[in-house]
């Protein structure tokens, strides 16, 4: 969606429904970012609804599209202050986007980890009948040794 041009027979301002169509996040999402102040200055009619223009609507396809790649509010919020001033230095922007994927690095050799313990862990236990399991002690063997450094014991 955020990839593709926006047709020319939009006739702007649009409503949120419109605005939902041409951005791909759900009204409510739309609702959010602009009280985040992610979507700042939308217009309104004379009744009280939200009138969206082009402007808006490529805002919205580019928090969508942050979004998808994992950056945080903190994050889009950078990115669009980026994107926004054309003073920038491109080196600003690689800096956050590769303080991201080192961190989405970190995050999968974390998840990884947690894998592997759990398939060693169900390797390990016999699913049986019988009611020793090593899943389960190994949890609550865990959280002993968790409290014994805890409490200096």
């Amino acid at each position: 969606m955020a990839d593709q041009p926006l047709p020319d027979t939009v006739q702007w301002p649009v409503h949120i429904s419109t605005a939902t169509r041409l951005s791909g996040l759900s009204a409510r999402m739309i609702r959010h970012y602009e009280s985040l102040g992610l979507l700042p200055g939308i217009a309104r009619s004379e009744s009280g609804y939200r009138l969206y223009d082009e402007n808006d609507i490529h805002t919205l396809r580019f928090i969508q599209r942050g979004r998808s790649l994992g950056f945080g509010m903190e994050q889009l919020t950078e990115l669009l202050g980026l994107w926004r001033d054309q003073g920038r230095s491109s080196a600003q922007v690689r800096q956050l986007a590769q303080r991201h994927a080192d961190a989405l690095a970190q995050r999968i050799a974390d998840m990884q980890a947690m894998q592997d313990t759990l398939r060693t862990l169900i390797h390990a236990c016999h699913g049986d009948a019988r009611p020793e399991c090593p899943i389960l002690d190994s949890l609550a063997d865990y959280g002993a040794n968790d409290c014994r450094q805890a409490c200096g014991a």
